[in-house]
């Protein structure tokens, strides 16, 4: 792809560190749990270049592991920061003209902020693709929901979010006849967001979890690593679309309650994408949303700084224009799956395929 550029993307163990840690090298798997947890604590380990990238044949970039798990970036954020800062320099050593922030490593830079003042690399937080993902996922599922009240009632967990903002904007900006519930924990921006949309949706908001009750599509895209989604929280046959990393259910959901479909949320279909010498816990082909969007840019030959904080509508729009002058790699929204098993919907419900 001659005069494009090159990109690395940063990510880091999540919940199961000795499971991501085999990853990287198949005989990390048999360490125990905390014997890691304290290791990456305490242990000043430099990032990790854990796999090669080639998009339609060719080398295109790298994955570059944070040696932080999830609890350890929420838990210690200058410290998550310094490593992370790490892992940019890395990305710079290897030549990429953009970096991409996977998962914690956004939120514990306030989704890039904390680097915008570099100038050897661009930057981005991956979510205005994920907003653009999210929203035709959402799409996609809508006329799969089994609407209550005679329309489509739609919980977002983490609206306040910088991806839960985006994907709360452009619903608003074309709602489909939806009602929205807005659910986080910050309440004065959480207030602030509704009312910036009230004019367009249908939009109410609540501090806790626990209003899902009544959607009938619950939409999951907080970066708490604590907020689950368990059996109790859902209506009758309602829909969860899991956007988060680390994920905020668990399969233990779907055999609790048979009646739910949770759906993988944020990924993105590439054919020609394979990962050489590691993995990202997807297969060859797919990708995370905020993966996505940084090929994107290096591969049209952005440089500079992109999505840093909240996206906006516009960034939004520019990076869809971006991936459909990519259309014949992919780039767009991936067909269905439920914890990684393909997923058939229906008219009036939905079944693992």
């Amino acid at each position: 792809m001659p005069g494009t550029g090159t990109f690395a993307f940063t990510v880091h163990p999540r919940a199961r560190l000795s499971e991501d840690l085999a990853r990287v090298w198949r005989p990390l798997g048999l360490m125990p749990e905390p014997v890691y947890d304290a290791a990456l604590r305490r242990l000043p380990l430099p990032p990790v270049t854990m796999a090669g990238v080639q998009i339609g044949g060719e080398r295109v970039g790298h994955v570059v592991l944070v040696p932080f798990g999830a609890r350890h970036l929420l838990s210690d954020i200058p410290g998550g920061r310094r490593r992370v800062g790490r892992a940019v320099d890395r990305a710079v050593a290897l030549g990429a003209d953009v970096v991409g922030l996977g998962a914690l490593t956004a939120t514990v830079t306030a989704g890039g902020a904390s680097l915008r003042e570099r100038s050897d690399i661009g930057v981005t937080n991956g979510n205005a693709f994920t907003a653009a993902i999210v929203e035709d996922q959402i799409r996609m599922l809508l006329p799969h929901v089994s609407a209550r009240t005679g329309r489509p009632h739609i919980a977002i967990v983490g609206a306040s979010g910088s991806v839960g903002t985006a994907v709360t904007k452009l619903l608003a900006r074309d709602p489909a006849g939806a009602r929205l519930t807005l659910i986080a924990r910050t309440a004065p921006r959480l207030e602030a967001l509704a009312a910036a949309v009230s004019s367009e949706v249908d939009v109410s908001v609540a501090p806790s979890i626990d209003a899902v009750r009544d959607a009938d599509l619950v939409v999951l895209l907080t970066a708490s690593a604590d907020t689950l989604l368990g059996p109790d929280h859902l209506a009758p046959g309602a829909i969860v679309l899991d956007a988060t990393q680390p994920r905020n259910t668990s399969p233990g959901l779907a055999t609790a309650r048979p009646d739910v479909l949770v759906v993988d949320g944020g990924i993105v279909t590439i054919p020609s994408l394979r990962l050489v010498g590691g993995d990202i816990g997807l297969p060859n082909g797919r990708s995370y949303a905020c993966f996505a969007e940084t090929a994107i840019l290096a591969l049209t030959g952005h440089r500079g700084h992109f999505s840093i904080g909240n996206p906006t509508l516009e960034q939004i729009d520019a990076v869809r224009a971006r991936a459909g002058e990519l259309a014949r790699l992919g780039f767009r929204a991936a067909d269905p799956t439920s914890f990684g098993a393909p997923v058939a919907l229906e008219r009036h419900g939905a079944v693992i395929a």
